[in-house]
């Protein structure tokens, strides 16, 4: 019993931190996630000791086996009332601070074209509908700003995720899907391709920039594209 709480622990621990550690946010959607996760973690674990301890009480009676004098009552509770109640309270949880996990309401500051190709990550940065620049497996956002990212696939279905500022969303061929994050922090970061896509779909990783304004502004002279570049002109 001991080894496996300090097992675990230890791996909750190790999950904790890091540049792809969704236990660590950096951004409104991200920290909405973590605490719907610590709050499902923490109501298991009293679930789990509950169960323990009705199981020590069990074998502890020895050889009473004295029939429960209410047993429908420990049946309709614990196995009826109980899990209505938690899943019951987890979906309101849920429904109550959805707004943060998908950034709906909030207004848009910037939009980023992103196209998954095997095995890489091309961003396009626009203002508008013009494209002002480029850049491959490297993203550079703006600190405290909601981005609006079109995400779709140049072949294969592929998934974009951010562990530190929110949830992933799947990447499809001849489809645009929708997700809307925010970096608050600038915190080492790093995304992945959260769907097998191929031999090299381990390597489908890109660097994450979080950069204060007049940085961001010069990041965007430095990788400017013309309209009739693409992509891959930023390499």
């Amino acid at each position: 019993m001991r080894g496996a709480i300090a097992t675990a622990s230890a791996a909750a621990l190790c999950a904790c931190g890091g540049p792809q550690s969704a236990l660590a946010p950096a951004g409104p959607a991200a920290d909405a996630i973590a605490q719907t996760w610590w709050l499902m973690f923490w109501a298991a674990a009293a679930i789990w000791v509950l169960v323990l301890s009705l199981l020590l009480y069990a074998l502890l009676r020895g050889r009473e086996t004295r029939a429960l004098s209410r047993p429908n009552r420990l049946i309709v509770g614990g196995g009826l009332v109980l899990p209505t109640v938690v899943l019951s309270a987890l979906l309101v949880y849920g429904t109550v601070h959805s707004g943060r996990v998908t950034g709906l309401g909030e207004r848009v500051d910037t939009v980023i074209e992103v196209t998954g190709r095997q095995w890489q990550w091309e961003f396009r940065y626009r203002d508008g509908d013009t494209p002002v620049a480029a850049s491959v497996d490297e993203l550079a956002l703006p600190r405290g700003r909601m981005v609006e990212f079109h995400v779709t696939s140049a072949d294969v279905i592929h998934s974009f995720w951010i562990p530190r500022l929110g949830g992933k969303i799947d990447a499809i061929p001849g489809r645009v899907n929708r997700l809307r994050l925010r970096a608050d922090r600038a915190a080492p970061m790093r995304g992945q391709c959260a769907e097998f896509c191929g031999l090299e779909h381990a390597h489908m990783v890109f660097a994450v920039r979080v950069l204060e304004d007049d940085a961001w502004r010069g990041w965007l002279r430095a990788h400017a594209v013309g309209d009739s570049d693409d992509a891959g002109a930023s390499r």
